[in-house]
């Protein structure tokens, strides 16, 4: 892996012999993205300055590799690459990786569209308080395949129905983006520390992982 620093807006850019990634500050034009986009806002619990840019390369469900784009905290913006890096590696599908500004700021849209996110300034959802999303330090992943399940069981997302039951029952990309205990995209992200809402009481969250 080589690093070069540059003294711009792009802080970082990772390469791999079969990997790249890029960290950068927020631009005016990724600033302007966020605010049109109803992400960002003032009164938010982080500032820019604390946020990065991430552009990630991985692999979607047709088996093309892309590239996505993430915000994440700047505490955060180095492993999450390491561990995009590591799912890239290990085969794991990501349907589409945009920034929920691309849906208006409407977490409901994002997952709608099965949309790997991060940075998000919302509360929590059935909470008063600010989700970690707003801080830069949660991603939710393929929401589709794996959704939130409330404590009565619902789940809001038609698509995901047929997710409700945790197992892998085929070798279709939709089948392996599913998240199950043992499985190893589970295993990157807690090897960085990251808490992942498939280990919650209760309400159930397959698609969130917090810092």
């Amino acid at each position: 892996m080589q690093k070069i620093i540059l003294f711009l807006t792009i802080l970082t850019i990772s390469v791999w012999a079969d990997y790249q990634a890029r960290i950068s500050m927020i631009t005016p034009e990724i600033k302007e993205r966020m605010i049109k986009g109803n992400s960002y806002r003032e009164g938010c619990p982080v500032g820019l300055k604390e946020l990065r840019y991430l552009r990630i390369r991985h692999k979607n469900f047709g088996g093309q590799e892309q590239w996505g784009e993430l915000i994440v905290h700047k505490d955060v913006a180095d492993e999450v690459v390491k561990i995009f890096e590591a799912l890239y590696k290990a085969d794991y599908p990501i349907y589409q990786m945009r920034l929920v500004s691309d849906y208006q700021g409407n977490d409901w849209q994002s997952i709608e569209a099965d949309n790997t996110s991060a940075f998000n300034c919302r509360r929590a959802t059935g909470s008063s308080h600010y989700s970690r999303h707003a801080y830069g330090k949660a991603i939710d992943i393929n929401p589709i395949e794996n959704p939130y399940i409330s404590r009565s069981g619902r789940i809001s997302h038609k698509a995901s129905l047929v997710y409700r039951k945790r197992v892998h029952r085929n070798d279709t990309a939709a089948d392996r983006a599913v998240l199950l205990p043992d499985d190893k995209a589970v295993r990157i992200f807690k090897k960085y520390g990251w808490q992942w809402g498939g280990d919650w009481s209760g309400v159930k969250d397959y698609q969130h992982f917090s810092k």
